[in-house]
């Protein structure tokens, strides 16, 4: 159990960080840049939400494998840890981007507006308005990203199989204690993963609250 809940936290921390890197100027540019082709590159990036963990699963597995397009590129990450990971960040990659853009979203234009008229530089402006601003919203949307990633179960099964040590996150070695009857280790292992829904859900919600508090 220990072996698949380490490789679980690994998995949802590298995707956290991935997400934290590549969506903040994502979401900054989509809060605040209108551009034709927007509406069809958000449904892009959103279309994760609605499919089906395994339909997604199974497109990734079919470039990730030898002879698929990405395959071919150098990329056979098919039953592989890159493999899933690379699942995992395009899984979770709406959570954290939704929860991302409405922080930006929540910053007053106008207080923007002020800060760019007095001349003050952007590396400042990032420094003391805008993070200050939203850092519980980009927080919230970072915890939201990995306890997705950690409880994921069908992108990782279609993408990178059962491989103990290499592939076998903590979602997986629970689905293997059902199959074998074995619910006596089945029921500790999934109420670890109870506690720490619990505990980010509490983390994720106190933290919202902080960021629409005027006093936050």
């Amino acid at each position: 159990m220990t072996q698949a809940f380490l490789l679980s936290f690994k998995l949802a921390a590298l995707t956290a960080l991935v997400l934290l890197a590549l969506g903040v100027p994502l979401a900054y540019w989509l809060a605040f840049h209108d551009f034709r082709g927007r509406r069809l590159l958000e449904a892009l990036l959103l279309l994760p939400l609605t499919l089906p963990p395994t339909v997604l699963g199974f497109y990734l597995l079919v470039l990730l494998a030898p002879d698929g397009a990405l395959g071919r590129l150098g990329l056979r990450w098919a039953f592989t840890f890159p493999g899933i990971w690379l699942g995992s960040v395009i899984f979770s990659l709406p959570f954290a981007l939704t929860a991302y853009k409405e922080a930006f979203r929540a910053i007053d234009p106008e207080v923007l507006d002020v800060v760019r008229t007095l001349g003050v530089g952007r590396v400042k402006r990032w420094r003391r308005v805008i993070l200050p601003w939203v850092w519980p919203g980009l927080l919230s949307g970072t915890l939201l990203a990995f306890a997705h990633t950690l409880g994921e179960f069908g992108v990782v099964l279609l993408v990178g199989g059962n491989i103990p040590g290499e592939t076998r996150v903590a979602s997986i070695y629970i689905f293997d204690l059902v199959q074998s009857l074995d619910f006596a280790s089945a029921h500790r292992a999934a109420a670890v993963f109870v506690a720490l829904a619990f505990a980010m859900i509490y983390a994720v919600r106190s933290l919202e609250e902080r960021w629409r508090s005027p006093t936050g």
